[in-house]
This record gives C-alpha cells, structure tokens and sequence, in this order.
C-alpha cells in the first residue's frame, strides 16, 4: 500500500490514473500536444488516488505548509494541504497577490513571466512541499524554488502529476527531492 495519509488509499495503479489524461492536439497552438487533466480532477476515485500517490511518504510531521503555483498547481497542493491539516500557500502570477511580494521572473518559450509570494507566506526555516500538475521546461518551478529560498523555507520535495521528461525541466530543480507520478 501506498501512502501515509491515513488509510485513504484508492488502490488504483499510475497506469489506471494515467488513462484519464486526456490529450488535445495542437492546443494551445500548432504543434502542441496539451495533457488536459481535467477528467482526472472530475473522477473522485481517480483524484484521491493521484493524490495518494502525490503525498506518498508526507505526512503532517514531514511539511509543515504546501505550497502550489498558479494554476493548476492550486488544486493539487490545496486538496494536500487540506488532507494533511497543514496551510496552503499560493505562488501567483505577479500582480495577483494582495500584500507585499516577493517576485521571480524567468523565462518561457517564448518571453517570459513573473510570479509572486506574499513576503510573509513562510517563516524561515518551515518545510514545505511544492506540488504543480507539470513540469516541463522547469522555468516556473525553478522561480517558485528560488522564491521559497527567498523566505528561508526549507523544499522537503517537489512534486508534479506530470513530467515532459524529453524538455528536460528536472535540471532546473535537480538539487531537491523530485518525483512525477506520470512522465512523458
């Protein structure tokens, strides 16, 4: 058995959660092949199971706060951090956060982009986990390493429903614990 989240595991092997990935041609533009995860998230048995593959080996004594990137991040990482009773912290896209931020800039494909942390989102020396659906260039996971450091919080893992293993994103993050449930 999986997991160390309490019993709730679904039993239902990475094979099985994988099939639920839907892929949709040339989105958002030619050429691309988007893994929509959106019949994952609308399958509750297939969901719980992806997160209990996700938090295997985390538990409420291993982090003390998740911590997910806009977006799609923020339903993984809130869904976890409700699991384990610990808080959620939200890395945004720059201009979308209240308070005084913290900001990373790095770069994409094509441009580039910001993101953001509430300055005091984490104390130094707090053990998170930072979860997002994907991992592919590594930009924006590298920027979201970068702003926790910047806090002083201490990466236990990161964690992502997919990796694009072939766009080699994990060199971004290499000096953290990385693991992807599903890779491409």
């Amino acid at each position: 058995m999986l997991g160390d989240i309490g019993g709730n595991m679904s039993h239902l092997t990475v094979a099985e959660i994988e099939r639920h990935i839907r892929n949709v041609p040339d989105f958002p533009k030619p050429g691309i092949q988007f893994k929509d995860i959106t019949p994952v998230l609308a399958d509750g048995r297939v969901f719980t199971a992806a997160m209990d593959h996700l938090l295997t080996g985390i538990t409420r004594d291993t982090v003390d706060k998740i911590v997910g990137i806009d977006a799609r991040g923020f339903i993984f990482a809130a869904a976890a951090a409700a699991r384990l009773g610990v808080g959620f912290i939200p890395v945004r896209k720059k201009g979308k956060l209240p308070f005084d931020t913290h900001e990373q800039s790095y770069d994409l494909e094509y441009g580039s982009n910001t993101i953001a942390i509430h300055t005091d989102a984490l104390k130094p020396g707090e053990r998170v986990l930072l979860l997002d659906d994907l991992l592919a260039t590594g930009g924006t996971a590298s920027a979201a390493v970068a702003l926790l450091h910047k806090l002083g919080a201490q990466v236990v893992s990161v964690r992502f429903l997919i990796e694009l293993e072939f766009l080699d994103g994990r060199k971004n993050i290499a000096a953290h614990d990385i693991r992807s449930l599903i890779k491409y």
